[in-house]
């Protein structure tokens, strides 16, 4: 059997690096340590303006059709054009919307819906029996 040359090194045991190439990877390991703490500074403030935005923007839910938006401290107010000479009957508010059941100057019937939100008639139906 051979001896080994001492030029050789076993397998437990590392060789040890030329002073320029530990220099070398000192630079690299301190490069690496600084664009690492770099990206996690920016990823941090990315989450820092996500959740800053998260909560000053407002409620993304759209007011329920029952919901009637009043200025505050102003009460709502307008006019709800019927045919003359028409007589109310009966009203009934549901959500943003009234319906009108009025007589008419012939003697008919009809029901007047209106929105208030919009401020404007959405339907108007005759009373008829068959």
């Amino acid at each position: 059997m051979a001896r080994p040359n001492a030029d050789e090194v076993s397998e437990g045991e590392e060789k040890p690096l030329d002073p320029e190439v530990e220099k070398m990877r000192g630079k690299l390991v301190r490069f690496m340590a600084i664009n690492l703490g770099l990206l996690l500074l920016a990823l941090m403030v990315v989450i820092a303006a996500i959740v800053y935005k998260a909560r000053k923007a407002p409620p993304v839910a759209p007011p329920l059709a029952g919901d009637i938006q009043v200025p505050a401290g102003e009460p709502l107010s307008g006019d709800i054009v019927l045919p003359v000479g028409a007589k109310v009957i009966s009203q009934t508010l549901s959500g943003n919307r009234v319906s009108i059941d009025a007589e008419l100057t012939d003697g008919s019937r009809a029901i007047f819906v209106y929105d208030i939100a919009e401020r404007r008639m959405i339907g108007q139906f005759a009373i008829r029996n068959k």
